[in-house]
């Protein structure tokens, strides 16, 4: 990847995490790159297909994070179910949250219809479907039903979080999913 369009593709992150997407325009996004609006249609066709690589890379390179700190922390699935919450506890409380991106750019792109909405709502699967298999392999019966009690836990948390630093939100969501963890009936083996 050339070191312009990744430069394009960091500040556009981080302008659309800050002042949202809708209200940041190309001709901002430029302007900070210290490039022009040429150079970056040269590498994304539209603003949205810049937004929707924005959400791919920052998806991946969460899940990437998580999945690396969680085999990195545990061998054992039931302990890297447990150990989810720290991370992401870890990762809500560093100086750098802005929040969960596919949350965001939903609110901002509400017509289910839209490309940006589709992908957001791919990236909310994908991460139930990520927990789900964490839940499966640590012999959670209703790995399903876990994953979708802990996403909603962990995105009720992320956003308490980024609407008020501090607000001590993840550390009841961790309280909240080792009694649903705990208490979740396990396959027979």
């Amino acid at each position: 990847m050339s070191a312009l369009r990744e430069k394009i593709l960091h500040v556009a992150t981080d302008l659309f995490q800050t002042r949202g997407i809708n209200s940041t325009g190309v001709d901002t996004i430029v302007a900070v790159a210290g490039t022009t609006k040429m150079t970056l249609y040269k590498y994304f066709k539209s603003k949205e297909d810049l937004i929707l690589e924005v959400l791919q890379k920052g998806h991946q390179d969460f899940q990437t994070w998580l999945n690396d700190n969680l085999n990195r922390s545990s061998k054992q699935p039931a302990e890297k179910i447990q150990k989810l919450f720290d991370f992401v506890e870890e990762w809500v409380t560093s100086p750098d949250f802005r929040g969960m991106a596919f949350i965001k750019a939903s609110a901002e792109f509400p017509n289910e219809e839209s490309a940006v909405h589709k992908l957001s709502a791919d990236h909310s699967k994908e991460f139930r479907n990520y927990i789900a298999g964490l839940a499966t392999e640590a012999g959670i019966a209703d790995a399903d039903g876990l994953s979708l009690q802990l996403s909603l836990l962990i995105e009720g948390a992320m956003q308490a979080e980024q609407m008020k630093r501090g607000s001590g939100a993840v550390k009841y969501a961790k309280k909240a999913a080792k009694i649903l963890i705990d208490t979740a009936p396990k396959t027979r083996k």
